[in-house]
């Protein structure tokens, strides 16, 4: 059945009045409403509450909130609390907690520590909801599901154990087929039977930093590849619940983090009506890194998203968190709406007085008070998106460029013993990524199984693990007429982290025109070079040592005594081309790389005047053109000519020519 839309353009946020007396509730909503606030997320962490012992429900104070808001004509989006477990539950059913990367198994407290494998969270979750979709199903202010809360973390018990050996019968049938795929005769490791497998924590075949270090990367990928997805069964579990109730209801889960190593974002994405997404750039993060997350969630799907957590001021958990600048808040937020974002919401609408999220900020204070200066950015942005949300909502993005971004890259990757141990993929993919942001051309951040065909320009770097097919895909993409980019650390193992054989980059050997020898590390504080013309730049992390095999180098290295050697290389293909970067380049150097591709592959910025401010473009369902100029900085900027006499929908005016620190216009021609 096809779900239904948001009805509106929601600006709201989690709310926790269980935490508060009842008779203060109403003027709570007296105040959302100054802010043009119009939706709650409710019902997150409350399953105590609502289950005080197994089987026996109070859902006393629960209808009183969906009431309240009901009746004061807010939009409701229903969380199903299963992401605290009550204590009964640990003192029941100890085996619903989980069992730590040490082997520690957990007692009550904390959040997120449920084992997904145990049968009587699943039965107990499964219960839980049921009640809630059966008594809420009918009210038509609930306009979306959330299911559970920021799913991670992975699990280590004899439960786990037991269905990853399942999971692990269903993908190889054999234990010959598992052995040739995880290179089991290293070490003496063959298996003669599934219960030989053991979970790969810190007491067996891995060690170190959880995600990082491994004796056997096959073992590891699979084993975080079946945790994304017995979590992933889990959402679904209480997908089909809610559904039985309310099919037509759109159902979701709010991903997170920078991003979330531990879930495959790409296949959840298939399970989700809306994607979701919890936002907390931290203070020294650039502007570029929340972008990048935006593209991301919005590509997931192509497909407009929901902002399900941001916030007004400050955060708690951060090492440091200082005061947002004045107008930083509305332009932090609405960068989510440029890159796709459909609602903004907070954590929280109202500041706890206890627990470890007391100080985290929110829209009505511990004062209480609406006369202080984040409460009147709160209200200036909800009227701003009580203006333009209409307008807003739906509208499309358009890219022509796409960076691929893979789970199971992610995980390979930073799994990698030698050459160097500061291999980390984000960081990486970020380098690229920040080249077409700080151009103003917009991006998807794509997945391995996109259709490359509607993009001008693919960019893949690290791509460490190509899975079979994928070397054909970019083949047939390159020859005819795409453009690739590629780099350092790509093409060098399948699906099961063995290496291909017959040298690097393995299956795009072809594609790029070369043949890379060996991999030299840059240690710390020795500085390698490469030039370009006759401008040298800094080369790090590891150089790439190529043979030209078609190819021509467009870079080469500078000293070491590898000095001459191709750095940088770009080779005709078919119809197409294809680039293959060996270094890790500073970011003066990968843009001379870039321009060169941007020129190549015909991409276009959306404004060709050069220019610190963020511009990005959504195109509403009537074809209207919604330019959005965003000033991320403190200091003021001029409006690049293309806009100028260009309308504001923020102000009803004509596009002022200097934007101040933190200012946005939304502008149509």
């Amino acid at each position: 059945m096809k779900k239904k839309e948001l009805p509106r353009f929601l600006y709201g946020g989690d709310y926790n009045p269980e935490q508060w007396p009842a008779e203060t509730w109403s003027k709570d909503i007296q105040v959302f409403k100054q802010a043009d606030i119009n939706s709650a997320t409710v019902n997150v962490f409350s399953w105590a509450l609502l289950e005080p012992q197994e089987g026996q429900y109070d859902f006393t104070m629960l209808d009183k909130i969906v009431d309240n808001l009901s009746r004061a004509n807010f939009n409701i989006v229903m969380a199903t609390s299963t992401a605290a477990m009550p204590a009964w539950m640990f003192k029941k059913y100890p085996e619903v907690a989980r069992v730590d990367y040490q082997g520690r198994r957990h007692v009550f407290g904390q959040r997120h520590n449920f084992c997904p494998s145990s049968k009587d969270y699943q039965r107990l979750a499964s219960d839980l909801v049921a009640h809630l979709a059966e008594r809420y199903h009918d009210n038509p202010h609930i306009v979306a599901w959330h299911v559970n809360n920021e799913y991670g973390g992975n699990c280590y018990c004899d439960n786990c154990a037991a269905a990853f050996r399942k999971w692990l019968k269903d993908r190889y049938q054999t234990p010959d087929k598992l052995n040739k795929a995880w290179n089991m005769n290293v070490w003496s490791h063959t298996i003669y039977d599934w219960d030989e497998i053991v979970v790969p924590n810190e007491l067996g075949d891995a060690w170190g930093p959880e995600g990082i270090e491994t004796i056997v990367a096959g073992l590891s990928i699979d084993y975080l590849r079946f945790q994304s997805d017995a979590m992933l069964n889990l959402f679904k579990l209480e997908k089909r619940v809610i559904e039985k109730y309310s099919p037509d209801a759109p159902v979701t889960t709010n991903f997170h983090s920078l991003p979330n190593k531990m879930v495959d974002y790409q296949k959840w994405a298939k399970g989700q009506d809306i994607i979701s997404y919890d936002s907390y750039p931290a203070y020294d993060m650039p502007t570029y890194h929340p972008a990048f997350l935006y593209d991301l969630m919005r590509t997931l799907k192509h497909q407009p998203f929901m902002l399900m957590e941001s916030t007004p001021a400050q955060v708690n958990w951060q090492p440091y968190s200082p005061l947002k600048r004045p107008g930083q808040v509305r332009a932090t937020e609405l960068q989510a709406v440029a890159h796709g974002a459909d609602t903004v919401q907070y954590f929280q609408l109202k500041q706890a007085i206890g627990g470890s999220e007391k100080f985290h900020s929110a829209v009505i204070a511990h004062s209480g008070r609406t006369d202080t200066r984040a409460f009147k950015e709160v209200a200036r942005l909800g009227h701003d998106l009580n203006k333009v949300g209409p307008v807003i909502k739906g509208a499309k993005t358009t890219a022509k460029v796409g960076i691929v971004f893979d789970w199971s890259n992610f995980w390979a990757l930073e799994y990698v013993d030698g050459i160097t141990q500061d291999l980390r993929y984000v960081p990486i993919i970020l380098d690229y990524y920040r080249q077409f942001y700080e151009q103003n051309i917009p991006t998807d951040v794509i997945s391995v199984d996109d259709d490359f065909s509607q993009y001008d320009l693919i960019v893949a770097p690290v791509l460490y693990m190509v899975k079979p097919g994928l070397g054909e895909k970019i083949d047939r993409y390159v020859k005819a007429g795409g453009n690739f980019v590629t780099s350092f650390m790509s093409g060098i193992v399948g699906p099961s982290d063995n290496v291909y054989t017959g040298g690097y980059p393995g299956p795009l050997k072809d594609v790029t025109g070369i043949w890379v020898e060996e991999s030299d590390a840059v240690v710390p504080g020795h500085r390698t070079n490469i030039s370009i013309g006759d401008q040298e730049y800094a080369a790090h992390l590891m150089c790439d040592l190529i043979h030209l095999e078609g190819a021509q180098a467009i870079a080469t290295y500078a000293n070491e005594f590898y000095a001459g050697v191709p750095a940088v290389t770009e080779n005709k293909y078919g119809k197409g081309n294809a680039w293959y970067v060996g270094s890790r380049l500073e970011h003066d150097g990968l843009k001379k790389v870039i321009d060169r591709v941007i020129k190549f592959s015909g991409v276009k910025p959306l404004v060709d005047q050069a220019t610190p401010l963020e511009v990005t473009k959504r195109v509403t369902t009537d074809g209207q053109e919604l330019y959005f100029v965003l000033n991320m900085s403190n200091g003021s900027q001029e409006l690049p000519m293309k806009f100028r006499g260009y309308h504001d929908l923020l102000t009803g005016r004509v596009a002022q020519p200097t934007l101040k620190g933190w200012d946005v216009e939304i502008l149509q021609s």
